[in-house]
């Protein structure tokens, strides 16, 4: 204890010499390793933290290796497709993701580029608050206020997620980088945070004043808040996109990262054996590629459960959009006040989502929503039917875990089917997915 108290007092007194003359700065995850922090080796008893944080984050977490893959084939010739005059770990496109990569001003001593996607990416540059956090009487509110990204809250860390695994104007993986070899990008709050994997307490313990949270219930939480987190941001840069605010200023239109990958990249055979032909294509002319709506087609269901009003709204708005951009030249002027519209829409059921309760029937009826559209689900896409194997596993496991349902082994068994038909996109099947997914309907009581 003795240690803790002069590590937390040593801090202080450093943070607050170095905040009067100086910016604030990153100090990198160094500054967070001592075992009496977040440097322990395995979680501490009776602490309010794990302590444990960093060993996770180093050991076990992906963002530790961000920058490592730059280093790799892939990444240098992605470089030299995309004519960045500088290998990838040297260049700023490529480090605003794979990197903290601040001004040179804003490097603490001990910081390292090398270290990739570390502490402050997430919780905000350190010099501020690192000392003061550690003691006993210091409030969240004040950690915040000095500088720390609030990551308690469920909008704003998928919010810090998204600024890569979405992208915003100064960061973003467009259709050139993807053709040069990046991978198209995905996301779901719930499912990556749990191969991450967290490195936090589930549930928080709770703050005097505040209610206590349902360890049953948080990645369900995570799941609907983040769902409707992600398709403001996806409409918020659609919005952008369309009204040529890119931050390197480049007019790109259409920006095909934002269409169906699949609906032009997959599996060519012989016309009788195309699922695609047979069902024909719904809301748009053969030969036009089809706008990505993966971001609404599952959570959609939600909105309508939790929030008619603007659901309908939402879904008037997703139409426009979805009908404009699935045009072989979808016109800016009519994709921008849409997209613009459906982004305020979605932000208001993220912040019911954030304090709704949630229980066995919420997540029971969303299970039979979401396996009952299965066919709608899977003719969207392929994109479309990955969201919802990461809702319906998410859901599932919030919902067994409470109801100990007799047959959760054979809808698990059901669930890891879906996950099976996503692993080779060029042999997925609309049909074959829907069908699953209907059997898991069957399944559910």
């Amino acid at each position: 204890m003795l240690r803790v108290v002069l590590c937390a007092w040593f801090m202080t007194l450093t943070a607050l010499l170095a905040a009067q003359n100086e910016p604030i700065k990153y100090l990198g995850p160094g500054s967070c390793a001592a075992t009496s922090c977040h440097g322990s080796v395995k979680p501490i008893p009776d602490s309010r933290i794990l302590q444990n944080e960093y060993s996770t984050w180093i050991i076990r977490d992906k963002h530790s290796r961000a920058y490592q893959a730059l280093l790799g084939e892939v990444g240098e010739r992605m470089a030299l497709i995309l004519k960045l005059g500088a290998k990838a770990e040297e260049a700023p496109k490529c480090l605003a993701c794979h990197a903290l990569n601040p001004a040179p001003e804003q490097r603490g001593r001990a910081f390292e580029i090398s270290e990739g996607v570390s502490c402050e990416n997430c919780h905000g540059p350190a010099s501020a608050w690192l000392g003061p956090h550690a003691t006993r009487a210091w409030p969240h509110e004040k950690s915040v206020a000095a500088g720390m990204h609030d990551t308690r809250d469920v909008i704003h860390r998928t919010e810090k997620c998204l600024e890569c695994h979405l992208g915003t104007r100064n960061k973003f993986v467009d259709h050139q980088m993807i053709a040069a070899g990046h991978p198209d990008l995905y996301f779901e709050l719930d499912s990556f945070s749990a191969v991450m994997p967290r490195h936090w307490k589930v549930p928080r313990e709770s703050e005097p004043g505040k209610p206590a949270e349902d360890a049953a219930w948080v990645g369900v939480r995570e799941w609907s808040a983040g769902q409707a987190v992600q398709l403001r941001t996806a409409m918020e840069r659609l919005t952008w996109r369309a009204r040529n605010e890119r931050a390197d200023k480049k007019d790109v239109w259409p920006e095909y990262s934002e269409l169906s990958c699949f609906a032009c990249h997959h599996a060519l055979g012989a016309a009788k054996d195309s699922w695609r032909q047979e069902h024909g294509y719904v809301g748009r002319r053969p030969g036009d590629p089809a706008w990505n709506s993966s971001r609404y087609a599952v959570f959609r269901l939600l909105a309508k459960q939790i929030d008619s009003a603007n659901a309908q709204e939402l879904d008037r708005q997703l139409l426009a959009v979805s009908e404009e951009m699935s045009k072989l030249n979808p016109d800016r002027n009519v994709v921008a006040p849409a997209a613009s519209a459906a982004a305020p829409l979605a932000q208001r059921i993220a912040e019911r989502l954030r304090t709704m309760q949630y229980g066995q029937a919420v997540a029971l009826r969303m299970l039979q929503r979401i396996s009952d559209d299965a066919e709608n689900i899977a003719l969207a896409d392929e994109r479309a039917a990955e969201q919802a194997a990461m809702a319906i596993d998410s859901l599932y496991v919030a919902y067994s875990n409470d109801a100990k349902p007799a047959n959760a082994a054979e809808v698990r068994a059901a669930i890891n089917e879906l996950f099976q038909q996503l692993e080779n996109p060029s042999a997925y099947n609309a049909d074959q997915f829907a069908s699953s997914l209907r059997q898991i309907h069957t399944l559910l009581h």
